[in-house]
């Protein structure tokens, strides 16, 4: 009961502070809240940042329907002259697997013309980056890490490559690189680092959940022998709520079922959650846990609204994990994503995530002074 009596007030006012350590890493000076700026082990400079130029936002020129168009167009180019290589297939039902196979495989024909759409969407991104880089809260970044479904393909990470050269070959010094862990895992790792390493003192996971447009995901995020920051997903549970198309009453009854079987296996198999879920969700998090803007594609109902509190939900339908009251902290889902990089970044200072998917996910964080993982 330690951890629940630790939270059950000042938690729910968002005004938790972290406990005082020995351990700079341990420490944050700020209070511990829905969409914190101040983490742990970094700072979070801006994120689901809505950059716009004169033709909208600019996040729309790099996400998986811009691809899709790539190379639809070198496909109708193609058709004017001769036959399609790639086939009859529509561009929107080749799925990643199968653009990775034409890209491999023995029509160098089929090939090329995934490799235009490479090209052309690379030059895309590179631009996009170029305007990102532009914003005062984005400069001086020494490493821009993608994640996104896009990222979980060769011609994916060809692309990054590929953006990469574009950028230093016009004089901008910015590493882009995959994320290391696979974007799905990502999305749950992340949370470790949205609390302080005393909470999980006498644990060895935490829950984790990570909500999109398409589908929910849970999991329980198991420690590293060494440290936390050596977190895996020790094991999750996909729902494409999609086909569904649920209520969002619906919604949380089917993640809150989800995340009871998987305390439950956690539990047959002797490893002890600490009583904590962590959240990622895309949109603006407000400290109270409520979605300012940016959850229009989640389902079935108005996630913005006043009268409606996920994390309240939640605790709601999930009053206990083992004997103590269950505590959530949520965040943006990009930046969950980019947090599960942290151990990656103790050779850098400024750093950056971009998620492509069905959207440009986006966030920038700065390595707080002393709090580099071992």
């Amino acid at each position: 009961m330690y951890l629940a009596a630790r939270l059950s007030t000042r938690a729910v006012e968002g005004t938790l502070m972290a406990k005082s350590s020995s351990d700079p890493r341990d420490e944050v000076n700020a209070p511990l809240a829905h969409g914190a700026l101040n983490l742990p082990l970094v700072t979070i400079d801006d994120y689901n940042n809505e950059l716009r130029d004169k033709d909208g936002f600019v996040g729309d020129n790099a996400n998986k329907k811009t691809f899709q168009q790539k190379l639809d167009d070198w496909r109708k180019r193609i058709r004017k002259v001769g036959d399609d290589p790639i086939g009859k297939t529509a561009t929107e039902k080749l799925s990643k697997k199968k653009i990775d196979a034409i890209l491999k495989g023995d029509d160098l024909a089929a090939a090329a013309l995934v490799m235009g759409a490479v090209e052309d969407f690379a030059q895309d991104f590179a631009d996009v980056i170029g305007k990102f880089l532009k914003d005062k809260r984005w400069g001086k970044t020494d490493r821009i890490v993608v994640g996104g479904g896009f990222r979980r393909s060769h011609f994916g990470e060809l692309t990054i490559a590929r953006t990469m050269v574009i950028l230093k070959a016009a004089g901008v010094d910015v590493e882009v690189v995959p994320i290391v862990h696979h974007p799905d895992e990502a999305g749950l790792i992340g949370a470790v680092h949205l609390m302080p390493r005393w909470m999980f003192k006498g644990h060895e996971a935490i829950l984790a959940v990570d909500i999109g447009g398409t589908n929910v995901r849970a999991g329980v995020v198991q420690f590293g022998k060494d440290d936390v920051p050596d977190a895996s997903v020790w094991e999750s549970a996909i729902w494409r709520h999609a086909d569904d198309e649920p209520s969002r009453t619906a919604t949380i009854e089917k993640l809150a079922a989800m995340l009871r079987d998987l305390i439950g296996k956690a539990e047959k198999a002797n490893l002890k959650p600490a009583p904590i879920i962590g959240i990622a969700c895309p949109g603006i998090i407000k400290a109270d846990g409520s979605i300012e803007r940016g959850g229009q594609n989640l389902p079935g109902g108005n996630w913005e609204s006043d009268s409606f509190n996920l994390p309240a939900a939640l605790m709601k339908a999930i009053p206990e994990i083992g004997d103590d009251s269950t505590f959530v902290m949520m965040h943006n889902d990009a930046v969950v994503q980019g947090l599960s990089q942290i151990p990656f970044m103790n050779d850098v200072s400024r750093w950056a995530v971009l998620t492509i998917g069905t959207g440009l996910g986006n966030a920038h964080f700065t390595n707080r002074e002393g709090t580099k993982p071992r």
